[in-house]
């Protein structure tokens, strides 16, 4: 079944508009959100086919069948356990059989991992980016030969720029590798040969490796070269990465973070503290409250009030006092798996039955 199908039909069980509305910080721009749940028709439940989610092309849309929604509850996704928690004024519709899943059957020390856990992982990601912004790529890639140096005098010298000094281009020139010397090569060049011709340097751009050549023995190379190849290896994972970042990213929230000046996606930094904030409740209150009281100091995140690494420090600390709280915690290791699939059976052969 497809969103369309879903929602013309009489299977929405729950319909409620969710993400920063929801949360209570939405701006002017903000788009709405909406989320739900539904259940397939008995005929298609019973058959070959059975519909997990049905949602538009750009996921703002998203609804889930019972199945699919209870079981990501009992393993307490953050965003089913808040479409579950919806505050009222965001439900655009809900069956009664809804009441049912009572959100304190399903809160459990999972939400360490899954609120927390993520959290963390979003603070990697915010890493990630401060350190793509504040040391960009240039657009034009370095090749092997940028990262080739001769033994000149008692030091090194660039291979590009001992090229030009010798009036050589890398083309003319060839590699021959030297016994017991890691990336370290004699360097010939095509004028020392009697017969056959050198590989050149490098093969091209697309190359990983320098090139090796045949050189008959008793010819002194012209110079002695090493290739930094895990630096090679290394420019070149962080080139692909940076560009393709560039390729991908929202260019509206990159100018926004590039604005407020601090080098961090403020968006992406509101909603970690706002998951880390809500472990903790979770923890001292066993509630999830998704309509936030702490709306300004998330929406002064948003602004880019505090520096990148401010953030990064209260962070931490807020992640090892949510270790202890949950540590000595009264909530279930995991929800009741048992009693959950008694209601699930319950609730979907009363909607069958009517």
């Amino acid at each position: 079944m497809n969103l369309q199908e879903v929602k013309q039909s009489h299977l929405l069980l729950l319909e409620c508009v969710s993400g920063s509305r929801a949360y209570g910080l939405h701006t002017p721009q903000s788009d709405t959100d909406l989320k739900g749940v539904f259940v397939l028709p008995k005929q298609k439940f019973y058959g070959l086919e059975y519909t997990e989610q049905a949602n538009n092309e750009t996921n703002d849309e998203v609804y889930y069948e019972l199945k699919r929604f209870v079981d990501l509850l009992v393993k307490n996704n953050p965003n089913i356990l808040e479409l579950l928690n919806t505050p009222v004024d965001c439900i655009r519709q809900r069956h009664p059989l809804m009441d049912l899943l009572k959100p304190e059957l399903f809160l459990s020390k999972l939400c360490r991992q899954t609120f927390a856990g993520y959290a963390q992982s979003q603070i990697k990601k915010a890493k990630g980016l401060n350190k793509k912004i504040v040391n960009p790529v240039a657009p034009e890639r370095k090749s092997i030969l940028d990262f080739c140096y001769v033994i000149h005098h008692q030091g090194s010298i660039a291979l590009p720029l001992w090229l030009e000094k010798k009036g050589l281009v890398q083309e003319d020139c060839g590699l021959v590798s030297i016994a017991h010397m890691h990336d370290v090569y004699a360097l010939f060049h095509n004028s020392q040969l009697s017969e056959g011709y050198l590989k050149g340097v490098s093969s091209g751009m697309d190359a990983n490796d320098v090139s090796l050549s045949s050189v008959e023995k008793g010819i002194e190379p012209l110079a002695i070269m090493s290739f930094n190849k895990d630096g090679y290896s290394k420019y070149c994972k962080d080139y692909r990465e940076y560009w393709d970042w560039v390729e991908k990213r929202n260019d509206l929230r990159y100018e926004n973070t590039i604005g407020h000046g601090k080098n961090y996606d403020a968006k992406n930094m509101m909603h970690t503290f706002r998951l880390l904030n809500m472990a903790e409740e979770i923890a001292r209150e066993g509630v999830v409250n998704v309509r936030r009281h702490d709306r300004g100091y998330l929406l002064k995140i948003r602004s880019g009030a505090f520096s990148y690494e401010e953030l990064v420090e209260v962070a931490n600390e807020k992640i090892v006092q949510i270790e202890h709280l949950y540590k000595t915690s009264s909530l279930p290791e995991e929800p009741d798996r048992a009693k959950v699939e008694e209601i699930l059976v319950e609730m979907r052969e009363r909607l069958y039955k009517n």
